[in-house]
């Protein structure tokens, strides 16, 4: 099941987060922190699947953009990795170039539609 979907540019700025799974809104700024932290401090040839607390992390880079997503661990990693691509994909159609969400104001607004798409994966 997705637990939550991130995405953040190189300095770790959260663009859009989307949470399927309740978390409090006291920790979800520490949640993503370190979240972001984990992932943009590994080297690129290092896996793209990131054992994380009580869950998974799947974690893809998209020029600036990283696509963080948080799974539980009866998830399969390698389907929400290709899930992330495909969501890029649409995002890509929609905007354009994806890269540029990370100079869009209230993207969240803009892709809650998308978004609200991969509630069903649950």
């Amino acid at each position: 099941m997705i637990k939550f979907v991130l995405m953040v540019n190189r300095q770790g700025q959260t663009r859009l987060s989307r949470y399927y799974h309740p978390v409090e809104l006291s920790r979800r700024a520490a949640l993503e922190a370190d979240v972001v932290r984990c992932c943009l401090s590994r080297k690129k040839d290092q896996c793209s699947f990131v054992e994380y607390k009580d869950f998974k992390l799947v974690y893809r880079q998209y020029a600036a953009l990283y696509i963080v997503v948080g799974i539980t661990d009866s998830e399969n990693e390698l389907s929400i990795y290709e899930l992330v691509h495909n969501f890029v994909e649409v995002l890509d159609k929609y905007f354009s170039r994806v890269v540029s969400l990370n100079r869009v104001k209230n993207s969240w607004i803009q892709c809650q539609g998308v978004c609200r798409s991969l509630k069903h994966l649950k």
